[in-house]
């Protein structure tokens, strides 16, 4: 009854309106305006800019709030065209009022008198300095105790005024702004905690911080490659002296160092995709083909050595001199590079937004440090596992071992590089090939009945991993839709939200999602809600993925962006890198709480 009545109420307004005159004087936009205030006189490029636009309600009237009592009502709703090289990264609609009216039951959640409706809007730094009117419109419907009047868009324009990068602006309309809580940041809402440790503790804390993320990206799997690399390197030399295979191990980890502060400081500054130098087929079957002749010399093939007049110079016979092994350290690296990006956003974002190149290079050194520091310790006492007595069969089985991790990670990326899709079939298939070869066909260790025993078991359990992998494989997952615009316009027209998957197909952690995430079913429920689109990053620079990239901000895949009904960004349910099902979960619930108007 409460329904009918409110829609009585509104159907009496369309009805009372029989000229074009009456009923512009009827509808809502006679009794709301909205003017537009913006908190600098211009904005430099690459930085951000409050806005408010504020709505002033004739008195005895009110609108519906952004999140309306009932869901039959129409909310106040900010609509803003796209301009190429501005993006909205906070949108702030204030609480209502909960105020009882004759028509309605319950007390209603209204705007009344004068409101303010914040955002913060983040401009590229390679936008050329000008005057940038950005175009939207607000959708509100006023009601008084006794009418409702017919839903209106008023038209609004924010004028903003960009200035060359690193230009002083003027502040203004600060009692406005006062209230706005906006982040000011250009860092994402969940990488914010690096920046508020630097400023909180100091650098020397913050840098012991990065210290250890760098360790943490050792159990990402693209690193395990390195492992054997690093046995290989240093397994079989023949020098004794601790202290000096120490500073090998150590000019090793600075090769590996010297890659990522290169990469990453690249990527920071350029501001490209971390990794896309990957998306290229040759480089990829360029490191399938390395990987393959490393893991040839761990089944006895040949044994890794450098140039005589290289090795003969700076210490060392058997492919261990320093330049060597510095080398070896900058071509290791590279095997990582497709697993740590989403985890090194942050520290881009944070490196970007300094500006500066030393700061930038010391911060991917400590991080790189970090990657590197398990495996200062393996190069330094991998010899050591020759002087174990009578272990000669076992470490041969050891290296057999360390042969198919290789031969695995060299087939995944030969298969990147020509048919993509079947790349995670890889995974099984080396847990199931290797378990066959290392259990029951490999014989180097048949000697000891016990290590027989012990390889017997090691291989039925690759078997039954493979297996369990490959069974995981025909699990039903995730539906999704290519990426269109028309998708999104037809998402705000029936009031859903929208998930957005950017992936590339060299991109390890997007298939831990697409394999391990997207293929649970709380995940697969909760998805129902939304509307799911992918947008395949695989070739960074067409047209069409660059102007994506640059609409929504992506520096580095995955990434998963969540749009409210509004077509709004969620930022602070931006998922960045590899997450499991629950924390997954917890990042949806943000978009669809916002939705309902809960929290």
């Amino acid at each position: 009854m409460r329904i009918l009545s409110y829609f009585v109420i509104a159907a009496l307004a369309w009805g009372s309106a029989p000229s074009s005159a009456q009923f512009s004087a009827a509808s809502s936009e006679g009794k709301v305006s909205a003017t537009v205030k913006v908190s600098r006189d211009h904005v430099p490029a690459g930085s951000e800019v409050k806005v408010a636009v504020m709505l002033a309600i004739e008195p005895g009237w009110h609108i519906n709030s952004h999140t309306p009592t009932y869901d039959y009502l129409i909310g106040t709703t900010l609509n803003l065209q796209p301009v190429e090289g501005i993006i909205v990264s906070d949108l702030q609609y204030p609480n209502g009022a909960l105020l009882k009216f004759g028509f309605a039951d319950d007390p209603l959640s209204v705007y009344e008198g004068t409101v303010p409706v914040f955002l913060t809007l983040r401009i590229s730094g390679k936008l050329q300095a000008g005057l940038y009117p950005i175009g939207g419109s607000l959708r509100v419907q006023a009601c008084n105790d006794e009418v409702c009047l017919a839903p209106s868009t008023i038209p609004l324009e924010i004028p903003l005024t960009v200035a060359a990068g690193g230009k002083a602006s003027q502040e203004q309309h600060d009692e406005v702004f006062k209230s706005y809580t906006g982040q000011q940041s250009s860092i994402p809402q969940e990488d914010a905690s690096l920046v508020a440790v630097f400023d909180r503790e100091g650098s020397l804390v913050a840098f012991a911080a990065i210290f250890l993320v760098g360790l943490a990206l050792n159990l990402t799997p693209c690193v395990y490659p390195m492992v054997s690399v690093t046995v290989s390197l240093f397994g079989t030399q023949s020098d004794t002296n601790t202290l000096r295979v120490f500073g090998k191990a150590a000019v090793y980890i600075l090769g590996i160092a010297t890659m990522y502060s290169t990469l990453g400081v690249t990527a920071a500054l350029s501001g490209e995709l971390f990794g896309n130098w990957l998306q290229s087929p040759w480089v990829l079957a360029f490191i399938g083909a390395l990987l393959f002749a490393l893991a040839l010399s761990m089944f006895g093939a040949y044994q890794l050595q450098a140039p005589y007049w290289l090795t003969s110079r700076l210490g060392g016979t058997t492919g261990t001199g320093l330049v060597s092994l510095f080398l070896s350290g900058l071509v290791v690296g590279v095997f990582a590079a497709p697993c740590i990006g989403p985890p090194v956003i942050a520290l881009l974002a944070y490196v970007g937004q300094k500006g500066d190149p030393v700061f930038g290079f010391w911060s991917f050194f400590v991080l790189s440090l970090g990657l590197g520091f398990p495996y200062l310790i393996l190069g330094t006492f991998s010899g050591l596992l020759n002087k174990v007595p009578k272990s000669g069969a076992w470490l041969v089985w050891v290296e057999r071992l360390f042969g198919v991790v290789l031969t695995g990670a060299a087939l995944f990326y030969f298969s990147l590089a020509v048919v993509p899709a079947w790349a995670v079939f890889v995974v099984p298939l080396t847990f199931i090939g290797g378990g066959i070869y290392l259990g029951f066909l490999e014989s180097s260790a048949n000697v000891r009945p016990r290590l027989r025993r012990l390889k017997w078991v090691f291989g039925a359990a690759c078997i039954l991993v493979g297996t369990m992998f490959a069974n995981a494989l025909r699990e039903p997952g995730v539906t999704w839709e290519t990426y269109s615009p028309e998708f999104v316009a037809q998402a705000q027209e029936s009031g859903k939200p929208v998930m957005i998957d950017f992936y590339a197909d060299w991109c390890i952690p997007c298939l831990e999602l697409d394999r391990r995430t997207f293929t649970d079913e709380e995940v697969i429920r909760a998805a129902e809600s939304f509307v799911r689109l992918k947008v395949d990053l695989t070739h960074f620079d067409s047209p069409e993925a660059e102007a994506l990239r640059k609409q929504f901000d992506i520096a580095g895949v995955p990434t998963i962006v969540f749009l409210n009904a509004n077509g709004i960004e969620e930022r602070g349910a931006r998922v960045l890198g590899f997450l499991p099902p629950k924390e997954f979960l917890e990042r949806m619930t943000i978009t669809s709480g916002a939705l309902s108007g809960g929290p």
